[in-house]
């Protein structure tokens, strides 16, 4: 990556080789056959909506402002305590019939008002069904008829080299249209805030208002939603990303069936298999997800899953780094049965897993210490970004104004309580066990800190 470069979820439009992949007929003045996209584009642009979105955010003031003798004395008058912002975005409609429209979560986050409007200028106000940060899906609903959908792709049949066209909004361009090429397939963004990530490539233009935008493949299907660049300022360099249409319809599915996504549980802790690593061990093997820890009455424990395995597949689809685990577990189902393939000692396995729910290994802050009450703990795993490169016990959750509000936040890592190591949530216990104050190493994100709790 060129220094500078950055990841924006700007979501898109395409560019490029247009009549390179033109196939579909049409004729000029004189009736010659001429290629053009014309007929699948008039076909499927109906299906594409433009989303726009309010939304009331906190303004930043500086501290004097809000003392009311330091704006007497400066002559300073009263400001307003918040603002309003818009934005705009792309979605497309999947479920005419019940006006089912997926985009991207960041285009809808936090918005107080969403319209849509429709190929034909019809706008509607719509409601959020449900939304996902981990894989950036949202889905939303207006209440229209005479709406057109898409059909879906397999996304999973898409291959490099294949030819796509791009319709979206870019910089509130109605339908704009774009062409290009499946550039690579399973990727992910580094430092990119999704953490379950397997982005079809495309040399697409990606460009602002185009986030939630139609991926399609040259018979008009949906092959993914777009969703993101890779840029140094903004602009289009060739490398878009989107997200493939197979992941998005199964966010789709939990969220109109539960409202909510709901990922399950394997219950281990795994680092990347190197080839370091790989020789100090004696594994005749590369790469793979290498299990350091099983956590106890896991699923993973009672697939019979050991330290020491290296797990490279699962459900047929290849493992060969902590990212593809996460990704292949955390789109299953609590309750969904999965297979693993392992190697044990050069010896190949297949285990069988039931994927559980992480909410069967909550503990709530009373059974541990009451001056961590309003904080609920869990086993570090698979659904936290520090999996894999710490050992510790993940804050699932903390309560509003609650004593563990003013200390912690969810998806702190705890690694130490009173400088003494845990690595699970038994080991934490112990820890806090007669404490009177409680000094906590916390990983937050990429950084760390001490927290003292008396």
């Amino acid at each position: 990556m060129r220094k500078g470069a950055g990841i924006f979820l700007l979501a898109t439009a395409v560019a490029t080789p247009a009549a390179a992949m033109a196939q579909l007929p049409a004729t000029d003045g004189e009736g010659r056959a001429l290629p053009s996209l014309a007929p699948m584009i008039d076909e499927v642009s109906p299906a594409v909506v433009n989303i726009s979105t309010r939304s009331t955010v906190e303004v930043q003031r500086h501290p004097f402002a809000n003392d009311p003798f330091f704006r007497r004395f400066f002559d300073i008058p009263d400001q307003p305590r918040e603002r309003e912002t818009q934005s705009l975005g792309s979605g497309v409609i999947v479920d005419a019939a019940d006006g089912i429209i997926i985009t991207n979560h960041h285009v809808i986050q936090n918005a107080d008002q969403i319209t849509v409007r429709l190929h034909d200028n019809r706008t509607y106000e719509a409601e959020v069904v449900g939304s996902d940060e981990q894989t950036d899906v949202a889905v939303i609903r207006i209440d229209a008829n005479d709406l057109k959908q898409i059909r879906l792709a397999d996304s999973d049949n898409v291959r490099v080299g294949d030819f796509v066209v791009a319709i979206g909004n870019p910089f509130g361009l109605d339908h704009t249209v774009t062409s290009g090429i499946v550039s690579g397939l399973g990727r992910a963004l580094q430092g990119g805030d999704n953490r379950i990530q397997d982005f079809i490539q495309t040399d697409a233009a990606i460009n602002p208002g185009n986030s939630g935008g139609a991926l399609v493949t040259l018979d008009g299907r949906l092959a993914g939603i777009n969703t993101a660049i890779l840029s140094g300022r903004g602009g289009n360099i060739g490398i878009g990303f989107a997200i493939p249409t197979n992941l998005a319809k199964g966010i789709m599915e939990q969220i109109r069936e539960d409202g909510r996504v709901r990922r399950g549980r394997l219950g281990v802790q795994v680092q990347n298999l190197t080839p370091d690593i790989a020789d100090a061990m004696g594994i005749d093997r590369r790469d793979g997800a290498l299990v350091t820890q099983v956590a106890p009455n896991s699923a993973a424990e009672e697939a019979g899953l050991k330290e020491g395995d290296v797990i490279i597949r699962v459900n047929e689809r290849s493992i060969t780094s902590i990212r593809e685990l996460v990704t292949r577990i955390g789109l299953m189902r609590v309750g969904e049965e999965v297979e693993l393939e392992v190697l044990r000692e050069d010896e190949r396995k297949r285990l069988r897993a039931r994927i559980s729910d992480p909410e069967d290994t909550t503990v709530e802050a009373e059974d541990l210490h009451p001056k961590l009450s309003g904080a609920t703990f869990t086993e570090l795993d698979e659904r936290s970004p520090l999996f894999g490169r710490v050992e510790g016990v993940l804050v699932e959750d903390v309560e509003n104004r609650s004593a563990a509000a003013r200390h912690l936040r969810p998806g702190d890592v705890i690694t130490s309580v009173n400088r003494q190591r845990v690595r699970n949530l038994s080991e934490m216990a112990e820890a806090v066990r007669d404490a009177d104050a409680l000094v906590l190493n916390v990983r937050r994100g990429e950084g760390a800190l001490y927290v003292l709790i008396r």
